[in-house]
């Protein structure tokens, strides 16, 4: 495959993010629909983690593996082991306990008339009326999620780049239409926290937010076809797994305080089923 036709399938695959970007749109919902709404996203966020540190851990298991099976493999040390690990940890610690001490410094620009404003998280219009900047607590993190999710997505482009380049267009394919078909789920949990918000977000807005989850696809598609190795995917993978779960506990939290309890349980359940539902697609591609 020529590498316009490879590049070309990273695009298709990143550019289903945007399917799922104009529910951040919706206005006059009642309360317990923008409480489902904003589970559903923590349902297919919460599913994403599982998926991105498995997806981490995989290679790292293989090398204990090498090392501790019943036929070592020479090739192989125990101080590439450990250095796997380290890179697993670091990742997790950088994409969640930065984010954690980033939050630290928001209250002092989060003031109105003199009062600081709300928490971050979705689900109450009050939580988003905010004073002179544009970028509300539901933004900010609509923003940290289209981040992790481009981070991961970075790394599935790795996958589809690396399969086209070694000749395994089938699987390419395959992994084009799965990924494809993850990211649209994907669109939606990233306005998961718009849909409580007073003023709907702009079209530039989502553009933007789009092309911060679903670009790295394209990104890691190219760089895939040239280049990979398990490091960068450990890297990558524990970088989106630690920022993702930062914004799963900030929306439990908002939405526990939202009440609608029901809502809550029900919308995390249909997240969780939609993203294995995506994601069979994948696992019968044989990854």
């Amino acid at each position: 495959m020529s590498t316009g036709g490879i590049l070309g399938l990273g695009a298709i695959a990143g550019t289903t993010i945007f399917i799922g970007l104009p529910v951040g749109r919706m206005r006059r919902l009642a309360p317990s629909v923008r409480t489902l709404l904003n589970a559903i996203a923590i349902g297919i966020l919460t599913f994403l983690v599982w998926d991105v540190l498995s997806a981490g851990v995989d290679p790292i298991e293989r090398r204990l593996t090498a090392l501790t099976g019943e036929h070592p493999n020479p090739g192989q040390s125990w101080w590439g082991f450990l250095g796997m690990c380290g890179l697993l940890a670091l990742g997790l610690g950088l994409g969640l306990l930065s984010l954690v001490y980033y939050d630290r410094l928001l209250p002092r620009r989060r003031t109105v008339a003199g009062a600081t404003s709300l928490g971050p998280g979705a689900a109450a219009v009050e939580e988003f009326r905010a004073a002179d900047s544009p970028w509300t607590p539901g933004r900010r993190l609509a923003l940290t999620i289209a981040i992790g999710i481009g981070l991961h997505n970075f790394a599935e482009g790795l996958a589809i780049g690396q399969a086209a380049a070694t000749g395994a267009i089938s699987l390419a394919v395959l992994l084009v239409i799965g990924f494809g078909l993850h990211n649209a789920t994907e669109g939606f949990g990233i306005v998961g926290p718009l849909a409580g918000e007073e003023n709907p977000p702009s079209w530039r807005l989502l553009g933007l937010l789009g092309l911060i989850g679903g670009g790295p696809t394209f990104v890691g598609t190219v760089v895939g076809q040239a280049v990979t190795s398990d490091e960068m995917s450990v890297a990558f993978l524990s970088l989106a797994a630690g920022s993702i779960l930062y914004v799963v506990i900030q929306l439990v939290g908002v939405a526990l305080r939202a009440g609608h309890k029901e809502m809550l349980y029900w919308g995390v359940f249909l997240g969780l089923i939609a993203g294995f539902a995506t994601d069979f697609v994948v696992t019968a591609a044989g990854v």
